[in-house]
């Protein structure tokens, strides 16, 4: 089953308020391992790429297992994608992506350094929103103490495949 058309626009509202995600990824002895990137771009049907050193330990752990689990949160917005990641060496499309703020990491630019492209494709994902943000969420709860109904509070929650 594929993500309807609601689905999607859910999945790029909540996409564009995450800059930074968790990709979550197997080492060679099999243990989880979370790293902190920056998402660069993203595309609508949910896969993302990331610029990342050649030689960050990442890049090890996805060529040697793919599957990656990516997780985004903020204060009222949470986000979870499973998929497929691959090492992109590509220089043109590290153009396209690059920034200014890659500049800060990769002085030498796109060409002379030694970063390289982490895409990820994502098949599936889960999120939770709370419209409102934090007050509507502790606004909820409070009210869930006092009168002992679930917090429901008017978040959402879906799972979706991609």
């Amino acid at each position: 089953m594929s993500a309807n058309p609601s689905e999607l626009d859910k999945l790029n509202e909540l996409l564009k308020r995450f800059r930074f995600a968790m990709i979550t990824t197997r080492n060679d002895v099999g243990s989880l391992v979370a790293h902190p990137l920056t998402v660069q771009e993203h595309e609508s049907d949910g896969d993302l790429w990331f610029i990342v050193g050649a030689h960050a330990s990442v890049v090890d752990h996805v060529r040697h297992d793919p599957t990656v689990g990516v997780s985004f949160s903020s204060d009222d917005a949470w986000l979870s994608l499973s998929g497929e990641a691959e090492v992109v060496d590509d220089v043109e499309r590290l153009r396209d992506l690059w920034s200014p703020s890659v500049d800060a990491w990769f002085p030498d630019g796109p060409e002379a350094s030694d970063a390289t492209i982490i895409r990820v494709t994502a098949f599936s994902g889960e999120y939770w929103d709370s419209p409102g943000g934090r007050i509507a969420t502790a606004i909820a709860f409070l009210t869930a103490k006092v009168t002992g109904e679930h917090p429901g509070g008017g978040s959402e929650n879906e799972k979706f495949d991609l």
